[in-house]
């Protein structure tokens, strides 16, 4: 009779724990691999180059080499996207730092944390053959504008202006149709469109050149922004690079998934509204110290001057914002 030799206790259990512990391993590293996380970035108008960084992050799988499974909502004119961030609908949402800023005023819960543009490249156009060349010419016009665009309360007050508003549409038909028509609209978009509608290349009165220098920007909920802080760091580092890359790179990811996303983008359009970013220096900045690095930041100092504007105009009540309950900087790399 042969008898069968017990192991050790300890050497039974120690087999058995490896057996269980490396399948256990291997399926946490699995699930963790296979589940990045869902942000929802809401879009303030129909995709275009305005989210170049967006898209080109997106197409180009910055964002899921982050660890983030990112999700772009079109906006349009009816998006509602200031009660989508507040709510907590959406993570993140592009705007404006001026209406962000009304906002927040309101008591809205958001911080602006990260810039798109380093100016808000909205302003007047203005017909080739127009006699108006200036600011100061705008006395007595009619303006084509959004009711109440604190811009143009700003150039009433600064250059003792007197101005008919005309309420926009979002349509540059009133413009083409009427040579001393002036309306607003966005350096990297109307201009296109009038010249493809057979009008010609129109001038623009900008918001930077009268000193009202605003940004473009992201925002989010300061709950996310508390609750999230590394995907969030996270997301703004592949935004960044986003940027960088459709600027100096190729910007064909970007490109091709914007004509996806919106079927009126034109390769034309696209390529104009990226060349005017890069000319106007809208991404970079044109400050002496912009350039690649200034991607994405936000200044103190020009929050402060534009908080000081809008309580001169009585949009915003004095004392109720400052530069650091309006932003921060501190998810940018």
């Amino acid at each position: 009779m042969k008898l069968r030799l017990r192991r050790p206790l300890s050497s039974v259990v120690r087999s058995l724990l490896l057996a269980l512990s490396t399948p256990l391993f291997a399926l946490n590293s699995a699930v963790a691999a296979a589940a990045p996380a869902k942000i929802s970035v809401q879009l303030d108008w129909v995709p275009e180059p305005e989210h170049g960084g967006l898209y080109q992050a997106l197409a180009r799988g910055f964002f899921r080499e982050e660890g983030l499974d990112v999700t772009l909502l079109p906006g349009g004119p009816g998006a509602q996207v200031m009660p989508s961030v507040a709510t907590g609908k959406v993570d993140i949402a592009q705007a404006d730092s001026t209406t962000t800023l009304l906002q927040q005023a309101e008591g809205l819960p958001f911080v602006q944390f990260v810039a798109v543009f380093q100016d808000d490249p909205s302003g007047i156009l203005v017909h080739a053959e127009s006699p108006v060349r200036s600011f100061a010419d705008l006395n007595g016009q009619t303006i084509i504008a959004r009711p109440g665009w604190p811009f143009l309360k700003f150039l009433v007050e600064k250059y003792h202006l007197k101005v008919n508003e005309v309420p926009q549409n979002f349509s540059v038909a009133a413009f083409l149709g009427n040579k001393q028509a002036l309306q607003q609209g966005y350096f990297i978009a109307e201009p296109h469109h009038i010249t493809q509608a057979g009008g010609k290349p129109p001038r623009f009165l900008s918001t930077w050149d009268a000193g009202f220098r605003a940004y473009a920007v992201l925002i989010t909920n300061k709950k996310f922004a508390r609750e999230r802080p590394a995907e969030l760091r996270a997301f703004t580092r592949a935004y960044l690079r986003g940027w960088q890359d459709y600027l100096e790179g190729d910007p064909t990811p970007a490109h091709t998934a914007l004509k996806k996303a919106h079927a009126p983008n034109t390769d034309a359009f696209l390529a104009f509204s990226r060349q005017a970013i890069i000319a106007e220096k809208l991404v970079t900045g044109r400050d002496a110290h912009g350039g690649p690095k200034n991607i994405g930041r936000l200044e103190a100092a020009r929050y402060a001057e534009q908080i000081a504007q809008l309580e001169a105009l009585g949009l915003l009540p004095k004392g109720k914002l400052t530069p650091a309950t309006a932003f921060t900087n501190e998810f940018l790399p």
